[in-house]
């Protein structure tokens, strides 16, 4: 996601701030001190309250970042690699390279998310009622409205619509019914659609009648309608190519690179023009991935000191897959990879590649279209928290 920074990892999986997450501690602490705690409980200082304020938006971020590492966590134990946690204005978002391999790795992943905000309002109220009993007013304010944004965060994630964890128990349930992870991501995306629809149209009304309150449910209506129209599609493409091999579509053979070579020697002597190219090592394997693009915004100077190996994507990050697996199934690896192509191995030789342009030519032989999301796409991710009290001024 565009903006967003690096900060550190959290058990073992990369955490990256978008600048919008400032959002949700001003909003938070500037709606506390300002207003909510003031009226609740008068009589304190404007330090106290800014104190407090601050504080829980601090920790509210936290219990977002403790919801999305037990979603990346859990997928991870179910053999979904994680690419990295992200959290932003609306929530936080645990970024998944590829779909869980069966409808019980599926339910696990997403329930994982509620229930580890569940734990948390318990672990709040717990704590607000044991400080009460020493006093402390502001403090037990504090873990209280935590408990309660805690427990309004597990139970709106359960509702049964995409993109929201509910959508993928759905999903999940819909799976092992039917026994088409496709179909069922469709249904839970149509209820996704139907969802937003409904936030969209209460957060009109209540702009109209109350003001700008209403503007929360709008926004998030709006957010959840367009990530489920992206993910219906995703899975009327994989319904299209369901019958469909990797080895129908890729490319072969495979035209490489030298990782030894200077971009600048590459791109002065190359002759057949791929928008990427399998890089190779000195024994011949595959080291990674590189593209014009990349290789083109390098400065002169850049270009004559950097290698091919240097400037490629390595290959541990570059999306895999076998000749003979459903092309349907490798449609989510795309997602998490910019330059938005496969490569294919067969017994750890490279034997393939695949592009969206392959992916698109089969999905017109199959009356479907897909564009896959890449990571440089600037929409954001789907929320999973969003802040519905915002006080009204006065």
């Amino acid at each position: 996601m565009n903006g967003a920074v690096p900060v550190g990892r959290v058990a073992g999986v990369r955490v990256e701030l978008h600048w919008s997450v400032l959002g949700i501690v001003v909003l938070v602490a500037a709606g506390l001190a300002a207003y909510q705690l003031p009226r609740a409980l008068p009589g304190h200082s404007a330090l106290g309250y800014a104190v407090s304020g601050t504080a829980t938006a601090v920790l509210l971020v936290g219990s977002l970042l403790a919801h999305e590492t037990a979603h990346a966590v859990v997928a991870r134990r179910n053999g979904v690699a994680v690419e990295g946690i992200t959290l932003w204005l609306l929530g936080g978002l645990a970024r998944l390279r590829g779909e869980a391999r069966s409808p019980g790795a599926e339910l696990r992943i997403a329930v994982v998310g509620p229930v580890t905000s569940a734990a948390l309002a318990v672990i709040f109220g717990l704590l607000a009622l044991g400080v009460a009993r020493f006093g402390g007013a502001l403090a037990v304010a504090v873990l209280s409205y935590l408990a309660v944004l805690n427990a309004v965060l597990a139970v709106f994630n359960l509702v049964p619509a995409a993109p929201l964890d509910g959508g993928r128990v759905l999903r999940a349930a819909l799976w092992r019914w039917r026994g088409n992870r496709f179909q069922a991501a469709v249904w839970s995306a149509r209820a996704g659609l139907g969802l937003g629809y409904l936030l969209i149209a209460a957060g009109f009304v209540q702009l109209v009648a109350q003001g700008a309150e209403g503007l929360w449910w709008a926004v998030l209506g709006l957010f959840i309608t367009s990530t489920a129209v992206a993910e219906e599609r995703q899975a009327r493409a994989g319904l299209a190519l369901r019958d469909v091999r990797v080895r129908d579509v890729m490319s072969h053979p495979v035209e490489t690179a030298d990782g030894a070579r200077t971009a600048e020697q590459f791109l002065r002597e190359l002759r057949t023009e791929h928008a990427a190219y399998p890089v190779r090592g000195v024994d011949g394997s595959v080291d990674g991935l590189v593209s014009l693009r990349r290789l083109r915004s390098l400065t002169a100077a850049e270009r004559e000191r950097t290698t091919l190996r240097e400037a490629a994507c390595p290959v541990d990050q570059v999306p895999a897959a076998e000749p003979d697996e459903p092309l349907a199934d490798v449609l989510p690896r795309l997602g998490g990879f910019a330059e938005g192509r496969v490569l294919v191995f067969t017994a750890g030789r490279l034997c393939g590649i695949v592009s969206p342009s392959d992916i698109s030519r089969s999905l017109a032989e199959h009356g479907a279209s897909f564009v896959p999301r890449v990571r440089d796409d600037p929409r954001p991710p789907p929320p999973d928290w969003w802040y519905p009290g915002q006080p009204r001024p006065g």
